[in-house]
């Protein structure tokens, strides 16, 4: 894969199992940057939150059923979804604090010469009560691919 990428997220939380079908994903794309190091993946990108100054710095490590989200800026988090394991973090966000948890329960990681495809369904706690069941999809393709989808 290139240094320079696109990165696809998509996420998706349903806090009632009878509003599945009205649930709908939030996506971003960004550029950024890929790197390969002691065969983990590392992705680089920059987040703008609209109405605020400023941006936030993302970075994802993908390695095998472990991904560690950081976000550092307008929000900071350091998120880490291991299968089958609960991890405990706060958000700072523009608006306050917020307790969470997360307990993936399944990883699919499909990766080709030009492409990363990751992805993670878990539950997520928000100050230490149950609140949903998420889905999020990661997508990252070298720039120069030109065939870059979301599903």
């Amino acid at each position: 894969m290139t240094k320079d990428v696109l990165v696809a997220i998509s996420g998706l939380q349903i806090a009632d199992a009878d509003a599945d079908k009205d649930a709908q994903p939030i996506e971003v794309i960004n550029s950024g940057e890929y790197y390969l190091k002691n065969g983990k993946h590392y992705i680089i990108f920059d987040e703008v939150m609209e109405g605020f100054d400023g941006v936030t710095k993302n970075r994802i490590k993908i390695d095998g059923d472990y991904l560690e989200l950081k976000k550092n800026g307008v929000s900071n988090v350091h998120m880490i979804f291991e299968k089958n394991k609960k991890n405990i973090t706060c958000y700072e966000t523009p608006y306050g604090n917020i307790m969470m948890g997360i307990n993936a329960n399944r990883f699919d990681l499909n990766e080709t010469e030009q492409n990363i495809s990751l992805d993670v369904d878990y539950t997520l706690d928000i100050n230490y009560q149950s609140y949903a069941e998420c889905k999020i999809q990661i997508r990252v393709t070298s720039k120069t691919e030109g065939d870059f989808t979301l599903s």
